[in-house]
């Protein structure tokens, strides 16, 4: 995102706990910090008119406080330095897990509402995350939330590192008989999706203070999408399988020895990743059509040639 803000000429700083020579090598300001000082994210919000809050805590277990302090305090943080600095534009990553509740999420719009209980800190603290957000919408301050489900594409440094990493330790099993239909979306979309927002978002659009979900719009079985992507990555595709109650039953007892041992480290298997891969979870993405005046344009055929294409030039460097 930042690389395509910069090529529509726009003045871009970006705010992360690493360095980006890359990014700096465009013209791109690069701030350190975390999102849990208030101070260092006061001072990269400075003098800027729209923010994109892409930061978060990402994964299916951790220590409840930390994703506190990152995706909760964190965002307070960001709302707080936007209205103090005057910022008038705040574009946020949400998560389509908000309204994830262990069951098939099929078709759904933004209507759909948060569980009473979540099986993931993540997604509880996105959810709250994002109540923040779109409560502060204001004439002072527009906010929206973005909800992009399963971005992937070149440079990719989450979704399919783990997949190829518990592929090539054999840990990557398929659960159960059924592969349920998910959506997933190509990076460039997501990009394409967050830039609209920021430029159509004011006090007067039908944007501000409200949630979208994103999408391709072209939900695959979850094992398609899986085994494309190893494919890409060089790897062969997943053989060995154990029924839903057992991985159920096994990630019940990883998660009470992982909390007894107050271990940080992300167990073998959670309930919260045995429902994400045996339930349906595609979405209704008419009102970011209609609203952000977008459309996906990268199907997956081309994004997975893309994907490998990336990968080979990746791995001659």
């Amino acid at each position: 995102m930042a690389r395509r803000l910069r090529e529509r000429g726009d003045d871009v700083r970006v705010f992360g706990r690493g360095s980006y020579p890359e990014l700096e090598a465009i013209g791109i300001d690069s701030y350190r910090g975390d999102l849990t000082d208030y101070e260092a994210v006061r001072a990269a919000c400075d003098d800027r008119d729209t923010v994109f809050h892409a930061g978060a805590k990402v994964g299916l277990w951790g220590r409840p406080e930390d994703f506190e302090a990152v995706n909760v305090q964190g965002t307070r943080n960001v709302l707080r330095a936007c209205l103090e600095l005057g910022a008038r534009k705040l574009v946020f990553t949400g998560s389509p897990s908000v309204v994830f509740d262990g069951r098939d999420v099929e078709g759904v719009d933004e209507s759909a509402p948060t569980p009473a209980r979540f099986d993931c800190d993540y997604s509880r603290t996105k959810a709250r995350a994002e109540e923040m957000v779109l409560a502060a919408n204001h004439e002072r301050l527009c906010t929206v939330s973005l909800r992009p489900h399963l971005v992937w594409g070149p440079g990719d440094r989450h979704l399919l590192p783990r997949l190829v990493s518990r592929a090539r330790s054999g840990r990557l099993l398929r659960i159960g008989a059924e592969n349920k239909r998910v959506d997933t979306l190509y990076i460039d979309d997501a990009v394409e999706a967050h830039i609209l927002a920021a430029v159509q978002l004011s006090p007067l659009s039908e944007l501000a203070g409200k949630a979208y979900f994103l999408s391709a719009g072209d939900p695959r079985p979850v094992w398609e999408i899986i085994e494309r992507m190893l494919a890409a990555a060089g790897l062969g595709p997943v053989e060995r399988r154990v029924p839903k109650g057992f991985a159920l039953a096994a990630a019940g007892a990883c998660e009470a020895v992982w909390r007894v041992l107050g271990l940080s480290s992300e167990p073998p298997v959670t309930r919260f990743l045995v429902g994400q891969l045996t339930t349906a979870h595609w979405f209704d993405i008419s009102a970011a059509k209609r609203d952000l005046g977008w459309s996906p344009r990268v199907k997956l055929e081309d994004g997975m040639a893309r994907l490998a294409q990336w990968i080979r030039s990746s791995r001659g460097r």
